[in-house]
């Protein structure tokens, strides 16, 4: 399968490190491709900015949204945090922090050793909330503070690697604040962002800058499509919000680029195109189906379409007689140009579903019927 050249940037995932934060290669690790566009139910409909003449001050923003943003702890008895590989006391960029005695004392207090920090949002008033996979990811358990220092502790409901996403419940005796998700669709480059979260652990806090590109690759997974942002946005951000300047949600912040392991004014968010698909189905089921071809791919030379260079055996694209050397140049009707965009087609279709794949066979066109499979949990290319 073609995949871009490797880069030469540092690219962190925020959540604040014991296990959860990682320091991944910029290489990418499978072609791009952005999940299905959601419905347009799942999008409050666009609103007037609350920073309605420019943006003079956040402060009303800040009012409307800050009760839905929260911050997340995650903690793994001492003895099994001892023995998970890359351990380490106390996450270093909590270190000289004002934050670092709340892990001490925490630790001595429970016999555990705190993994990370990180942040996430309120999406509905029963508790459920959005953050990072890379966050919760290895926890025995999950606290959650709310804006109002309230404390609770949360229930994975459901992760999801691939893009980095995940959904946690709390319960908590009263209905919380939330907040909707913006249509992501409809965000241009230049347009303000106030991103939120709890940077190095140090509490709830804001940040603003603007939409600085789209469509980003950062190479930490199949399904990148990041908005570029530059609001600063720190080691403990993960899974915190993006808004737009009438309070929804359009980013999930995951990364930044830095030699430094702060911000250098380069962070990366997942679209809410993308997260609010996902953060549904996990709420349905606690998983994500993908389909499935099973094939290895390169890009066309030059002629259009995706080129089949490998077959997995007993795959969908064997069981259809898909040949090594076929060049897919459609999906159903869906003109079909690169790698990625096989990726990201295939992966949107039902598993178990069929579909009509065309391909040039070397000076034929044929349309060849195939059982879309599911997509197995090692990551194949497609």
């Amino acid at each position: 399968m073609h995949r871009p050249a490797s880069r030469l940037l540092p690219v962190l995932l925020l959540g604040i490190p014991g296990l959860t934060m990682q320091t991944v290669a910029a290489c990418a690790q499978g072609a791009a491709s952005p999940a299905p566009q959601p419905t347009p139910s799942l999008f409050a409909a666009p609103v007037a900015p609350v920073v309605s003449s420019g943006p003079l001050t956040f402060a009303p923003l800040v009012r409307q949204v800050g009760p839905a943003v929260v911050n997340i702890a995650v903690s793994q008895s001492a003895q099994d945090s001892r023995q998970a590989p890359g351990h380490q006391p106390l996450p270093p960029s909590v270190k000289g922090t004002p934050f670092e005695h709340r892990f001490r004392e925490r630790m001595r207090a429970h016999g555990e050793e705190m993994l990370g920090a990180g942040s996430g949002f309120l999406i509905d008033p029963t508790g459920v909330i959005v953050t990072n996979a890379h966050v919760v990811g290895g926890a025995d358990q999950i606290t959650v503070s709310l804006a109002d220092g309230a404390e609770y502790p949360a229930q994975l409901v459901g992760s999801d690697d691939l893009t980095d996403i995940a959904v946690i419940q709390i319960r908590a005796p009263r209905p919380l604040p939330f907040v909707p998700w913006g249509d992501s669709r409809l965000v241009n480059i230049g347009d303000w962002i106030m991103a939120a979260g709890n940077p190095f652990g140090l509490g709830s806090s804001v940040t603003a800058g603007i939409v600085s590109a789209r469509g980003r690759d950062i190479g930490t997974g199949p399904f990148d499509d990041f908005f570029q942002i530059d609001a600063p946005i720190n080691p403990g951000n993960s899974g915190g919000p993006s808004f737009n300047l009438g309070g929804q949600v359009v980013a999930v912040n995951t990364a930044i680029v830095s030699p430094t392991g702060g911000s250098v004014g380069i962070g990366f968010g997942l679209p809410s195109e993308i997260v609010a698909p996902i953060v549904e189905e996990l709420r349905r089921k606690g998983r994500i189906d993908r389909g499935w071809l099973g094939v290895t791919l390169a890009d066309g030379p030059g002629h259009g379409g995706v080129q089949i260079v490998g077959i997995d055996r007993d795959g969908p694209a064997m069981k259809a007689h898909l040949h090594i050397g076929d060049v897919i140049i459609a999906v159903n009707d869906e003109p079909i140009d690169t790698s990625r965009m096989l990726i990201r087609s295939i992966a949107a279709k039902q598993p178990e579903s069929t579909v009509v794949l065309h391909i040039r066979r070397h000076h034929e066109i044929l349309g060849l019927n195939a059982c879309v499979g599911h997509r197995p949990d090692e990551d194949p290319e497609d």
